[in-house]
């Protein structure tokens, strides 16, 4: 292997080293309670070796935050196989609300906390919030295509059906369901018949 390919994978090396540990610590201890000082000190090496690989702690989460995105992505693209586009959104909405209850701390990460915005702001795209949005987006699309639902604009449309899931998942995992006297999971169950009966006031 030729010099600059070996320090090549090294230095990928160790940013994959790098952001496998901010994410084990992010996923412990939360957002604010990962620091550059207890990656280093996690992965022994100094402050300074990680300021090398990446610019601030914001360029760390961004990263973080695109492989929640992958993650949502993978699972949200298993409703493929599912013919109907109409029912096809009905899963989507309900892979969405499960990888946010599965996974609460990426779905704070990747749609709720303004980290790491200001490094989204800095990139030319948002190829994973695109890419997610996207998929919604084009299933919506072929619901107006075979007269599924209603019609109207197919982006309005996406980001109506988007912000009502949204913000169920938020109100729950901000703990606002409180004013719901009942456990967990019948809640839960109360959402996703929430979402049912929303996508089904948009039938034509």
């Amino acid at each position: 292997m030729a010099i600059k390919e070996r320090k090549e994978r090294e230095k990928q090396d160790m940013r994959n080293l790098i952001i496998e540990s901010a994410t084990q610590l992010f996923l412990k201890h939360g957002y604010d309670k990962t620091s550059i000082r207890n990656m280093a000190d996690d992965i022994e090496y100094s402050p300074a070796t990680i300021y090398l690989y990446f610019k601030d702690k914001d360029e760390i989460f961004y990263v973080i935050h695109e492989n929640g995105f992958a993650l949502l992505d993978t699972e949200l693209r298993k409703n493929d196989a599912i013919k109907n586009p109409f029912e096809r959104l009905g899963a989507i909405g309900r892979t969405y609300m499960k990888f946010a209850f599965d996974n609460p701390d990426y779905y704070d990460l990747m749609f709720i906390m303004r980290a790491p915005l200001s490094q989204i702001k800095s990139e030319a795209e948002w190829k994973a919030g695109e890419c997610a949005f996207g998929y919604v987006t084009q299933t919506i699309g072929e619901c107006l295509e075979q007269k599924l639902i209603k019609p109207a604009d197919v982006l309005l449309i996406s980001i109506s059906v988007w912000s009502f899931v949204h913000g169920l998942v938020s109100l729950y995992l901000r703990g606002r369901m409180c004013i719901v006297p009942m456990p967990d999971d019948v809640i839960e169950a109360m959402l996703d018949s929430a979402v049912t009966n929303y996508l089904i006031g948009l039938k034509a």
